[in-house]
């Protein structure tokens, strides 16, 4: 599972906030190298990865409790870094899927271009195969891509996909519109594995997948077209999901057990909370920031500003899962924060509207942020 920070941007506005974090194939534990001075700008990067890739957390079961943090530690340099993209140097490519122009890399797969000339919203990887939502119309549809680049299958109506940590499993969503762009009631989920899977939920708004972990489905929807978000947990084949009642408003969901909570939103603020799956027992809450999704291991909170609105976030977080004690703080603008293994973070980020973005790599231990892409104007996105 991902964060896709577009989305929560939109819905804290809406007052219906959601997030989505997950995983990916992981990078190196070899990281941007801290700046000596510890100074507040993000140092320079270190182009040379470790010769071992990363091993990945065994995730305990979606019931468990928190397991504690090895990687949380005590920071090592500065909390807060301002990120100045024209300073930093290159790294190695982010090693999750991302979207470059029209062609998909990273993860395990060769680099695979989307056919056609509409606007891609969204890429994963799945098995094989790649994943791309695109603009049909008014809605959208996923496009279901081999090695080749051939669409093999299209399912319409799919808004946003979430993926397993490893990417061997994908869930996806599918809403319809009217002609006037309104969004209809009922909502499809799919899950993907060695066959695809679907369950159909009547009566529901607002439905957006948020994690596929431990053989599970996890979801948001409404049973009103304006009311609260409630979490709902799906076993592909089972003929329908469970609601969760005990887990209102939610916007992340761990490997641990444990959700993100949206407590509370008033006029450019909000709180949120950590509540255990599927009792609701808060941990810990946090009126700093807002809980947009966690490392792999869980280890670790992903944040965002307390107020999301407008054109990108101007800061991202890393918090203790276990305390909600802010490990690091950059500033800068940026437009999707996701893990991409348990120590590092990869920030979409630019100065701006219509300026150069890149995918940059931070640190959360120290902080140090590296270009994981050159920066560059074009179309540039973090996959599922």
């Amino acid at each position: 599972m991902r964060v896709q920070n577009g989305r929560l941007v939109a819905l804290v506005a809406a007052v219906a906030v959601a997030a989505i974090a997950g995983g990916g194939a992981l990078a190196y534990r070899q990281g941007p190298t801290a700046n000596a001075e510890g100074g507040g700008t993000a140092a320079p990067l270190s182009t040379s990865p470790s010769p071992s890739a990363s091993t990945p957390a065994t995730s305990a079961p979606a019931t468990s409790k928190p397991t504690p943090s090895k990687t949380s530690s005590t920071p090592s340099g500065p909390v807060k870094t301002k990120v100045d993209l024209k300073k930093l140097t290159e790294g190695r490519a982010p090693q999750v899927t991302y979207l470059s122009g029209r062609t998909i890399r990273g993860g395990a797969g060769e680099d695979v271009k989307v056919p056609g000339t509409t606007d891609i919203q969204e890429v994963a990887r799945v098995g094989s195969s790649a994943l791309a939502v695109v603009t049909k119309g008014s809605g959208t549809e996923m496009l279901t891509l081999d090695s080749e680049g051939n669409v093999t299958r299209r399912t319409p109506d799919v808004t946003q996909i979430v993926t397993t940590d490893d990417d061997s499993a994908a869930a996806y969503v599918a809403t319809r519109l009217k002609e006037t762009g309104e969004e209809l009631p009922g909502a499809t989920i799919y899950a993907e594995q060695t066959e695809v899977r679907k369950v159909t939920v009547e009566g529901v708004w607002n439905t957006t997948p948020l994690a596929y972990l431990n053989g599970k489905v996890y979801f948001e929807a409404s049973t009103t077209q304006d009311g609260d978000s409630v979490l709902y947990e799906w076993t592909p084949g089972d003929a329908k999901p469970v609601q969760l009642k005990a887990i209102p408003k939610p916007l992340a969901v761990s490997s641990a057990g444990t959700a993100g909570s949206l407590t509370a939103l008033n006029d450019q603020s909000s709180c949120s909370s950590l509540l255990t799956v599927p009792t609701g027992k808060r941990l810990w809450r946090t009126c700093d920031y807002l809980i947009t999704g966690f490392t792999p291991d869980a280890a670790t909170v992903i944040a965002g500003p307390k107020y999301q609105d407008g054109y990108g976030d101007g800061i991202a977080g890393a918090l203790d899962a276990k305390t909600g004690k802010l490990l690091h703080e950059w500033t800068g603008v940026f437009r999707q924060t996701v893990p991409e293994d348990d120590q590092h973070l990869l920030l979409l980020a630019d100065d701006g509207d219509e300026t150069p973005a890149s995918i940059i790599r931070c640190t959360i231990s120290t902080g140090a942020c590296e270009l994981a892409t050159p920066l560059a104007n074009g179309q540039l996105l973090i996959g599922a």
